[in-house]
């Protein structure tokens, strides 16, 4: 099955819709051994196909908008934090200790972008806070992968050990993984049909998501995605941060476009989120599975307060299974998942050629949001959905059908870059890849800077 049909059966989408998309195959786009490229078209196309279902839902149309997924489109937009330039500026992607490392047995790859997962990485290895990356490299070559994967996990940082695909499929995280569909979709509880304005078919542009409110609840990178592109279909998706956890500015910039972004203590500000939960129509998180649920604000009793609701979950590993509460980030469970091996050779591990289970996961998560918000509108209900980056993963590694339609050769991202102001300075930014007729082409806003905005709705 190819990538966009297995996406769009796994979001309980019609079949029928599949005739209203088009595609653009582009040589070259996303090179890899794994069907990378697939993935990508297909996790965009889903999306695109339930953007459009919204729309004509709304508007009244008696068919789809046509969807076209172009994979230069797709290509640049999965690359999208490498291609944000702040006036002029490249963006800072990893910090100097988020990187492969040779151990006494193999490899293991850690990721320390953030102050605290810097510290509590050199502080399972006993080096000092300002140790260099040559007594990092010294201190692991004497140690086992399992070894330091362990040890630093344990104190609270980021590390996975190198395996084969064989060694994953042996793991029972990886057993836990493939006994879960691509996307998972409950309806816990019981409430009216959805209500949703309806648009005027001639709007220009039509705006699926338009009036609904997004509580953003997520970091780092196939969260943001997907609260920015239901930004860009005319959401008002508002980020909450804690106050002492700043995002990393250009990845902060990178995916903070259409959205507003404040900064709330849910511990010490619970009446202020409960103001904007009670007219929240959506709430994303992409924190650790557990994390949240202090603050009173696991899945479930989010549907006790509000049973209309429509949760949405990432992770990276599931929130289930031996590995279900660990922190992840793409590139390892790139390394985890045996990606890292395929796509690398004999002399050293490699990587997919953007971090495409992050970009990836997040437009499925887009898409299950839209997709619940169309079956409210027929049926009513809450509706909890969920995402993860293994499962992404194994839809790379062992679901998707590499295609061999031939197309003109992708000459790189020119074509789908932009330029536009901002309050940050002025940004060169991708386009989006989300498109159907109609829709919108570009965001209505630029991002702004971090924890800016007041903590209200529009």
């Amino acid at each position: 099955m190819t990538g966009i049909n297995f996406a769009w059966s796994a979001l309980g989408g019609d079949p029928a819709h599949l005739a209203r998309l088009t595609t653009v195959p582009r040589e070259g786009a996303l090179r890899a051994r794994l069907p990378v490229r697939e993935l990508a078209r297909g996790s965009v196309g889903a999306c695109a196909l339930a953007a459009a279902e919204l729309a004509a839902r709304r508007a009244g149309l008696s068919e789809l908008p046509g969807v076209r997924v172009d994979d230069g489109a797709v290509a640049a937009a999965f690359h999208s934090e490498r291609h944000l330039l702040v006036d002029g500026r490249a963006p800072v992607v990893f910090a100097p200790l988020s990187r492969f490392w040779r151990t006494a047995d193999g490899w293991v790859r850690t990721h320390a972008n953030y102050p605290h997962h810097r510290a509590r990485l050199l502080d399972a290895l006993g080096l000092s806070a300002d140790a260099s990356v040559e007594a990092v490299a010294a201190r692991l070559a004497e140690r086992s992968a399992p070894e330091v994967e362990k040890a630093v996990y344990g104190a609270g940082g980021l590390a996975v050990a190198l395996r084969t695909p064989e060694e994953w499929q042996a793991h029972e995280q990886a057993a836990e993984v493939a006994a879960r569909p691509l996307v998972e979709r409950e309806r816990p509880t019981t409430a009216p049909a959805r209500v949703l304005t309806p648009l005027d078919p001639a709007a220009a542009p039509l705006l699926p998501a338009a009036g609904l409110r997004v509580l953003d609840l997520t970091r780092v990178l196939a969260g943001p995605v997907a609260t920015r592109t239901l930004a860009l279909l005319g959401a008002d998706v508002l980020r909450l941060d804690a106050p002492w956890l700043p995002e990393l500015p250009d990845q902060h910039a990178d995916t903070g476009f259409g959205k507003r972004s404040a900064t709330l203590d849910l511990g010490a500000d619970r009446d202020t989120f409960e103001e904007l939960l009670a007219s929240a129509d959506v709430v994303v998180t992409g924190y650790r599975p557990g994390a949240l649920d202090r603050f009173g604000l696991s899945p479930e009793a989010l549907f006790a307060r509000r049973p209309g609701l429509v949760v949405a979950q990432v992770s990276a590993w599931g929130a289930y299974g031996p590995w279900g509460g660990r922190r992840g980030f793409d590139s390892l469970v790139q390394v985890a998942t045996g990606i890292a091996a395929t796509e690398g050779s004999a002399a050293e591990p490699g990587a997919l050629p953007a971090q495409a289970l992050d970009h990836g996961t997040g437009y499925l998560l887009a898409a299950a949001v839209l997709r619940a918000l169309t079956e409210q509108s027929y049926d009513g209900g809450g509706r909890w959905v969920r995402v993860a980056l293994a499962r992404t993963a194994l839809w790379l590694t062992d679901g998707i059908r590499p295609t061999t339609a031939t197309g003109a050769p992708y000459e790189g991202p020119k074509a789908w870059l932009t330029e536009t102001g901002s309050p940050l300075g002025r940004l060169r930014h991708t386009l989006p890849p989300v498109s159907f007729r109609g829709g919108p082409a570009d965001w209505a806003r630029p991002p702004v800077p971090w924890g800016s905005d007041t903590v209200r709705w529009r």
